[in-house]
């Protein structure tokens, strides 16, 4: 039989989902095609409206052996699961003459426990667990949200979060989910033959296609036991942020608090000397902790030193005396010990990391006015663990709609481990790049405009002249605008300020659920949106009702940011621009990402305006500019809001 040709397969893919063929998405369905064949790796950059999904789901499919797909965005991982697999099995059906599987694996937190559910969740004060349905008020909103689980739990067929609608809080959630440190194993638990994170496991064993994300791939790649299973090619969608993603995964952490949750549910199960001495160690950390103030600590202090070896070493002692008791007057023992046993091995990982010392790790204190002091730990790069763990022994496609910064991807090549494009090294995968465009017209539908009449943004203090002019191009827009700021406090603040000035209303993110807000600010073109990182990258509104989108200023890294300045120094240590490499690296994407906002659509006309004249003026900006879509380019005040009254009088004479 005649293998189907890929052109084919993608023409009757496109055509099951209602869409058009473009030539960016066949070019990168050739790529995925090729580097699955030769078993080589691909950075494929994709722009709105490409069609990416489909670039690398029928290639995925027409190879026949597993392939995993890591996404960062719960809700990408939704769309392919429930609209773009299901559609594009269908399709291919007939071609390949199969039919092939898919699965979506995630945390095992993510799944409801049912041992946790019927035999309680651990209550730090005392030992034994708890029946958290009893002991929560029906009438208030965690008790409702529990009684509303435990009806879920007898229809659900995934057990999994987000099939839960509406969702229900943290606090709810945690009462009936596990991490994996404390699942006591399917064959030690009563429920194991119902487990809904080992059906998971077990369909993803079976599946063709297994949709992940990023968090997920990042602890098979760290922890070593394997949690996906056996794959031949990877493909990494949003590929833009995965450094992000394993860093936070390979980030630990320590405060009081969690000290004394560890000490309270290890205290029953150990001698009283063994808990004494973990009691001790935990209240000299707290000790020192109360006096943390926060920035990067470059030597670890003594005072510090000696409290996490006293944590160290009390840790150590309880999780050998753990493994060696048994107390029969505890209810659901294995329970309550593997919880605990969770809680105090997290604690001794992270004082052992911590005083090892490793070059390769930042270590700085961080204070929340709430919660107090946490003392973090961090891997200063994870180009090392990724180019290990990632490239060896399976073909990987890394895609996103910004993998080129400043015109070519080199630098998110280095932070993935990778040699500049071309150059063979021997430790360091070879790889290739390829830009399928975006079927919009940029330079047509957009336009990039610079405040260049600014005065530069200083670090603190409201900022007159910008409010003036976020004001001017809200009223010439007629409303219409999603506000981009670098942090909480200028978004409030401009809120604030023209909520006083302005007829049009203004949503403020943190005011209602981000999906609320994205749908009211589609609803309603009058209406502007203002709020700072989720709205950066994860805002998808077509049409007249988002067409100026404002940055306040160039979203650099704070400068006294622990990690982001350490990465910074090592760069230059090693001969490098520190600052290019980290912060200019950093901005770049976040604005790449917050332009894309404008466009989506072919239709779709627009301003992107950016309230900072260091895009203009400064060295650096032409790099930042090089990264953003190919608008139409000015700094004419006068001219921006012209064109910003026209697309208002368009769109209002369409009736939007």
């Amino acid at each position: 039989m005649t293998k189907p040709s890929l052109p084919d397969l993608l023409h009757a893919a496109v055509s099951a989902v209602g869409g058009t063929e473009r030539p960016g998405q066949v070019a990168m369905a050739e790529a995925v095609a090729e580097a699955i064949d030769d078993n080589t790796h691909r950075l494929i950059q994709a722009g709105t409206g490409t069609g990416k999904s489909l670039g690398y789901l029928v290639p995925a499919l027409a190879h026949g052996e597993r392939v995993v797909v890591a996404t960062a965005t719960l809700a990408l991982q939704r769309q392919l699961v429930e609209r773009d697999l299901p559609r594009t099995v269908d399709a291919l059906h007939p071609q390949l003459r199969r039919r092939p599987q898919f699965a979506m694996l995630k945390g095992r937190s993510n799944y409801l426990c049912l041992h946790r559910l019927h035999e309680g969740a651990p209550q730090d004060e005392e030992e034994g667990l708890f029946d958290q349905f009893e002991a929560a008020a029906p009438t208030s909103k965690l008790g409702q949200d529990l009684l509303r689980l435990r009806d879920w739990a007898d229809e659900t067929e995934t057990g999994d979060r987000d099939d839960l609608t509406p969702g229900v809080s943290d606090k709810a959630w945690s009462q009936i989910s596990v991490s994996s440190r404390e699942c006591l194993g399917a064959t030690k638990c009563a429920y194991g033959a119902e487990c809904f994170a080992e059906a998971a496991r077990e369909r993803a064993k079976l599946a063709d296609v297994v949709v992940t994300n990023h968090a997920l791939l990042a602890i098979d790649a760290i922890e070593g036991a394997p949690v996906l299973p056996q794959h031949e090619v990877l493909i990494v969608d949003e590929a833009h942020e995965l450094v992000s993603r394993v860093t936070g995964v390979a980030t630990g952490e320590l405060t009081p608090g969690q000290v004394n949750r560890a000490v309270k549910r290890a205290a029953k199960l150990v001698n009283e000397k063994t808990a004494d001495s973990l009691q001790t160690a935990s209240e000299s950390f707290e000790r020192v902790m109360e006096l943390a103030l926060p920035g990067r600590l470059e030597e670890l202090p003594e005072d510090l030193g000696y409290a996490l070896a006293a944590l160290r070493d009390a840790a150590r002692d309880v999780i050998s005396a753990i493994g060696a008791t048994r107390d029969k007057s505890v209810h659901d023992e294995d329970a309550v010990r593997k919880q605990a046993l969770a809680a105090v091995e997290s604690v001794h990982g992270v004082a052992e990391r911590i005083l090892l010392g490793s070059e390769y790790d930042v270590l700085w204190y961080e204070r929340h006015d709430r919660f107090g002091a946490t003392l973090r730990v961090a891997p200063l790069s994870v180009s090392g663990l990724l180019r290990e763990k990632l490239f060896e022994d399976r073909s990987v496609v890394l895609t996103s709609a910004t993998l080129k910064l400043g015109g070519d991807f080199n630098g998110v090549a280095a932070s993935l481990g990778l040699s500049p494009e071309g150059v063979e090294a021997e430790d360091a995968p070879s790889w290739k790049g390829l830009d399928v465009g975006s079927p919009f017209d940029y330079p047509k539908q957009g336009i990039l405009y610079v405040a260049k009449h600014l005065a530069t943004p200083g670090r603190e203090g409201t900022r007159g002249d910008m409010m003036d002019e976020l004001a001017e191009l809200i009223e010439a827009a007629g409303g219409r605008t999603l506000g981009l700021f670098s942090s909480m406090r200028g978004a409030k603040a401009a809120a604030e300020e023209l909520r006083g000035r302005l007829d049009n209303p203004i949503l403020l993110q943190g005011e209602e659920t981000l999906g609320e807000l994205i749908k009211a600010f589609a609803a309603d073109p009058k209406t502007c949106l203002f709020g700072t990182l989720s709205l950066w990258q994860g805002v998808d509104v077509p049409g007249p009702s988002c067409q100026l989108v404002i940055m306040d200023r160039i979203p650099f890294p704070r400068p006294d940011d622990p990690l982001m300045s350490a990465r910074q120094k090592s760069v230059e240590e090693h001969g490098g621009n520190g600052f290019m490499a980290v912060a200019a690296t950093h901005a770049a994407l976040l604005m790449a990402q917050g332009a894309g906002r404008l466009v989506r659509a072919s239709g779709d006309r627009g301003v992107v305006a950016v309230l900072d004249p260091r895009l203009a003026t400064a060295r650096y900006g032409s790099f930042l500019r090089a990264t953003l879509p190919d608008f139409w380019y000015t700094t004419d005040r006068n001219q921006v809001r012209r064109s910003l009254a026209a697309i208002d009088a368009a769109a209002q004479a369409d009736g939007k």
